[in-house]
């Protein structure tokens, strides 16, 4: 698989990532916006609460995408998959055959509501249900696994544990399962009602009464956002929350978050204050990068 580099990436396409955009195309950068819609910010009927700005959240981020492509910044409608960081970060899309590479790293996917009100969930959090197949996949080798979720991002979790663990079965809690049928793995497409396990996770309850035996349950629904990102890549995080500082940067060199993923105030005026300073801050890193190989 050949690899496509780029100055700076961006993962996220709304008031956060269109902002950390516009300063580093306005820098000179070459940068890549990759969205997947605008999430929350399309339940938004009205935004009145924003310095010019009186739209609907979906005329919001239209007009920002279109704003960054006038400035030369690429984007590409595709779905981030996973993300893998040795002398650079390697990004891995759904859509698109060549992997992405970029020194420079911005995280702006929103954060994630997709929950799951199930219980001895959160019981069970780190005794053997997981949220990262690369961080905890290891512990599994050769053990009984399943991962939870329907989707792309769930079946390149599954890819990777299959690689460790003993088996691997994908429970779709009702949904069809033909894609995970197709690529070839076991599929439980009951409803979930409970994880059960004594300190430890040993079994997952359906609601048509009957079990299935695990030892790790993976938590992979939706999409992959920031936060499942970052926690892959080792960034600190705070809760469910990215850990960044006063610049927009993370503990780990080149990578960079902002807005709501990163906690606190909800709204685009903070988004675009954080963007905006990741972007900076990204530039200012990519730049002394540069320096350092002269």
């Amino acid at each position: 698989m050949t690899n496509n580099i780029k100055q700076a990436i961006i993962i996220g396409g709304g008031p956060a990532g269109v902002s950390a955009a516009l300063y580093l195309a306005r820098a000179g950068q070459k940068v890549c916006i990759i969205e997947n819609g605008p999430g929350a910010l399309a339940k938004a009927h009205k935004i009145d609460n924003y310095y010019g700005i009186a739209a609907s959240g979906a005329k919001l981020y239209a007009a920002g995408l279109e704003q960054a492509r006038s400035l030369g910044v690429e984007i590409l409608q595709d779905e981030v998959l996973g993300v893998e960081y040795t002398d650079c970060f390697t990004l891995s899309l759904k859509n698109t055959a060549v992997q992405l590479q970029t020194e420079a790293l911005i995280l702006a996917t929103g954060s994630k509501n997709i929950t799951l009100n199930l219980p001895g969930l959160i019981e069970l959090e780190g005794k053997g249900i997981s949220y990262c197949a690369v961080c905890d996949g290891f512990f599994f080798r050769k053990k009984r696994v399943a991962v939870l979720g329907n989707g792309a991002y769930a079946l390149h979790e599954a890819a990777y544990l299959k690689q460790l663990a003993g088996s691997v079965t994908i429970l779709t809690n009702g949904q069809s399962g033909d894609a995970a049928k197709a690529a070839g793995f076991e599929v439980n497409t009951s409803v979930l009602q409970a994880v059960e396990g004594n300190g430890k996770l040993s079994s997952i309850r359906f609601t048509d009464g009957s079990t299935l035996a695990v030892d790790g349950l993976f938590i992979a629904l939706g999409t992959a956002d920031s936060t499942d990102m970052a926690r892959k890549l080792g960034a600190e995080l705070n809760g469910r929350f990215i850990r960044i500082d006063g610049d927009g940067a993370t503990n780990i060199p080149g990578l960079f978050a902002a807005g709501d993923c990163t906690g606190g105030l909800m709204q685009v005026a903070k988004a675009v204050h954080e963007g905006a300073r990741a972007g900076l801050t990204a530039l200012k890193f990519l730049r002394q990068h540069k320096t350092e190989e002269k």
